[in-house]
């Protein structure tokens, strides 16, 4: 079964290792993007869809397994995660399986193995692409970035799908002010209060397409955060 070309994040510090990796996929074909920062990933896998990520652990400014979780949380797909790392310890890959990675490749390792583990993840991830989320009146299609309110089509910004599918995940929690910020824009949010300009888009969004009521659904709770709030939820995916 064969694999289409593959869009690759390779997140990597040390610059020979990159250069070789991402020279090596990029012969086959692939599109890739390269991040030496553990922040810059961050940004990079919450604003881009990937097939897959290979993660180093080892980063300069943030822990690898925190930079797993925060792509897991606020990816707008669920992106497979492969880790690259020379911690071959039992304890260190139960760390990073536990904290959402989907495959581990221990350093030194061959390329050409590396290639085969991106496509099985990236064939894995493909037998989800049509599964969608529902959560009440919401059917999110993760893969797409689309998001639909009963039968209508939301007109979403990317960050605005990216609000409303972390809502949905967590529902019906609250979700904080500051994991919004965080899982939005990592640890670079906006000068400006653009999350409650975001909130008031998807608001008037809800609003033009179901009324005054649609738009009550995004409740704010003081002091904390957003949630989603309706009768009957349900969630599939």
């Amino acid at each position: 079964m064969s694999t289409p070309p593959l869009s690759i994040l390779l997140v990597e510090d040390h610059l020979a290792i990159a250069r070789q990796v991402l020279d090596f996929l990029d012969g086959l074909g692939w599109q890739t993007d390269h991040a030496g920062t553990g922040a810059l990933a961050v940004q990079l896998a919450t604003s881009n869809s990937y097939d897959v990520v290979l993660l180093d652990l080892n980063l300069p400014d943030i822990d690898g397994l925190q930079v797993c979780r925060a792509i897991k949380a606020g990816a707008p797909s669920n992106v497979p995660i492969l880790m690259l790392t020379a911690r071959d310890a039992y304890e260190d890959k139960a760390r990073g399986f536990r904290d959402g990675a989907d495959d581990y490749l221990t350093k030194p390792f061959d390329l050409r193995e590396l290639a085969l583990r991106c496509e099985a993840l990236a064939r894995r991830q493909q037998l989800h692409m049509h599964q969608e989320m529902r959560v009440g009146p919401f059917t999110l299609q993760t893969r797409a970035g689309r998001a639909l309110y009963g039968d209508a089509a939301l007109p979403l910004t990317q960050t605005g799908f990216k609000i409303l599918l972390l809502l949905c995940r967590e529902h019906p929690h609250a979700v904080s002010r500051s994991a919004l910020l965080q899982q939005l824009w990592g640890s670079r949010p906006p000068d400006s209060d653009a999350l409650k300009s975001h909130i008031y888009a998807l608001r008037k969004q809800l609003e033009l397409l179901g009324g005054a009521g649609a738009a009550g659904v995004l409740v704010t709770i003081p002091q904390l955060g957003y949630r989603l709030a309706f009768d009957a939820a349900a969630c599939d995916g």
